[in-house]
């Protein structure tokens, strides 16, 4: 497979070292982003868009592969992005934008 689709994802992996592995950094309590995406997830599932099994089975192969390097905790929002430019749902440019906007958001607080 090739990842040049999904170049604007793994251009979202921060450079600096320091990934979480030891249960410690991974046992904290989730950030409000994390607690909505796992929702959003229930609700595409609950609607037949995108079922938690194959999702959790899409987290386990694509963090094991393609983004072995991102956070375990971010896997759900990274392998939903990428099932959703598979499906062309998003174009790498829009998925692109809206990043840049979420970004100048942080920037802004």
């Amino acid at each position: 497979m090739t990842s040049e689709p999904y170049e604007v994802i793994l251009r979202a992996l921060d450079s600096r070292p320091g990934r979480a592995s030891t249960l410690p950094e991974l046992d904290g309590k989730p950030d409000p982003w994390e607690s909505s995406m796992q929702a959003t997830c229930e609700c595409l599932s609950w609607r037949g868009a995108f079922d938690n099994l194959a999702r959790r089975h899409a987290e386990d192969d694509l963090g094991e592969t393609i983004y072995h390097d991102f956070p375990v905790r971010t896997r759900s929002l990274v392998v939903t992005a990428h099932t959703m430019l598979e499906r062309q749902l998003i174009t790498p440019e829009e998925l692109s934008a809206r990043m840049d906007t979420v970004r100048a958001r942080f920037q802004r607080q």
